[in-house]
């Protein structure tokens, strides 16, 4: 199953290395998707801090695309953000609901250094909701793990620096 996949014996190196860069960042707050992955991903970073997990930052459900290659579909999302593949979740409606647990944490933890452990597709979304720079050519650019710094005050995006990868 897709929650319970954990990661790959490259992706728990990639994890050890995520570790050392954010000790560098001096992280108060963990949160991530509940999917096995991401929390594997931040795990050693976090050490012995708590990871909060936020269903809401889980990867967007793609649903019945039958028909379409994987990257088509994710470029029919993006282009058309009401759309959503039966069974799928639009672009819309994934963004809105992962912002709005983004838009919580910063709220809840003003001033901390925070790490959202989530994926790359829910990732672009966050972003893109505050600048339209972070589309379907970005998505599709991105690695696993990619890890970037974003900076806000008092809410506001200021801007986004890819740290790794």
């Amino acid at each position: 199953m897709e929650r319970t996949r954990g990661l790959s014996e490259k992706g728990r190196l990639d994890s050890l290395q995520v570790s050392e860069l954010l000790k560098k960042e001096h992280i108060d707050i963990f949160c991530s998707s509940p999917y096995e992955r991401a929390i594997q991903t931040i795990q050693a970073a976090a050490g012995e801090k708590e990871i909060l997990l936020f269903e809401d930052l889980k990867e967007r459900e793609l649903g019945q695309i039958s028909e379409w290659t994987f990257k088509d579909a994710k470029l029919k999302l993006y282009t058309d953000i009401h759309y959503a593949f039966p069974e799928g979740e639009s672009t819309f409606s994934a963004q809105k609901r992962a912002n709005k647990v983004m838009l919580t944490i910063l709220n809840e933890h003003k001033g901390k250094n925070i790490v959202i452990g989530t994926h790359g597709d829910i990732m672009t979304l966050m972003l893109n909701d505050f600048d339209k720079r972070f589309d379907f050519s970005f998505w599709a650019s991105t690695t696993m793990p990619d890890i970037y710094k974003i900076e806000f005050q008092e809410l506001i995006f200021v801007k986004a620096d890819r740290l790794w990868r």
